[in-house]
């Protein structure tokens, strides 16, 4: 268990959920591999992805990596991963943190424990099978989680990951709204939540990226963000 968590957070229709501040892992004394960014010095965000891959998830792949920027993508499982696996490989051959969003984005503090298992287990299958590696995070649908779904994901090795930052982008095509909304609300250790299979998104991501690297900021994955500490199955991110 972690030393310290940061203050509970309320979620829209779901219980109080302790969560864990990536300064709060970044502290603890273990040993792990930084990589090329320490966030213990570097002013760092995560850009993460919900939902897909999807029809505009190539185009996002040609401009990270172009601008040389990593992500975390939280794939869904039916009609996402089954209709492009092609794109879940070359997101883990590009360098990105290739992660769980459960298998058909079922509300898993409504179902059973049998369930949710079957929501996470399916998708860490599939993506294990398509990259090599089997994913140690997940985000829970909506946000809301639970005591049955941390437990779980403690069985099965997931840390949850929440969000500090989100545009809506599901509610508008906007593109510069969506650009308006991300900066307006982030901050340093910063996790951004944003979907690439809605219209407006990926044409923002360019200028949220050229806006906050003249901020100082660097882009980082989810487990960089934590570096040196780790993400501990079963624990809760934000």
């Amino acid at each position: 268990m972690l030393a310290a968590t940061a203050a509970a957070l309320a979620l829209s229709g779901c219980t109080r959920v302790e969560t864990t501040a990536p300064s709060a892992v970044r502290s603890a004394d273990v040993r792990a591999r930084l990589g090329t960014v320490d966030c213990r010095e570097a002013k760092c965000i995560a850009l993460t992805f919900d939902a897909g891959p999807s029809e505009h998830s190539a185009r996002l792949l040609d401009i990270l990596k172009r601008e040389h920027v990593p992500a975390t993508f939280f794939l869904l499982g039916r009609r996402h991963i089954e209709k492009y696996p092609e794109l879940v490989g070359r997101m883990a051959d590009e360098g990105h943190e290739v992660a769980s969003h459960t298998w058909t984005h079922r509300i898993l503090t409504e179902l059973g424990p049998e369930e949710v298992r079957e929501e996470l287990e399916r998708t860490n299958e599939e993506i294990e099978r398509l990259t090599g590696r089997r994913p140690t995070l997940m985000r829970p649908p909506q946000g809301r989680t639970n005591d049955t779904v941390h437990a779980i994901c403690r069985e099965l090795g997931l840390a949850e990951v929440l969000w500090s930052v989100t545009a809506k982008d599901y509610r508008t095509t906007d593109s510069d709204l969506i650009t308006r909304r991300v900066l307006a609300r982030s901050s340093r250790d910063g996790i951004i939540l944003l979907h690439d299979l809605y219209d407006g998104t990926v044409p923002a991501v360019p200028g949220i990226i050229d806006a906050l690297k003249k901020r100082g900021y660097v882009f980082v994955t989810v487990p960089q963000l934590l570096a040196p500490g780790e993400a501990e199955p079963g624990e809760v991110y934000r």
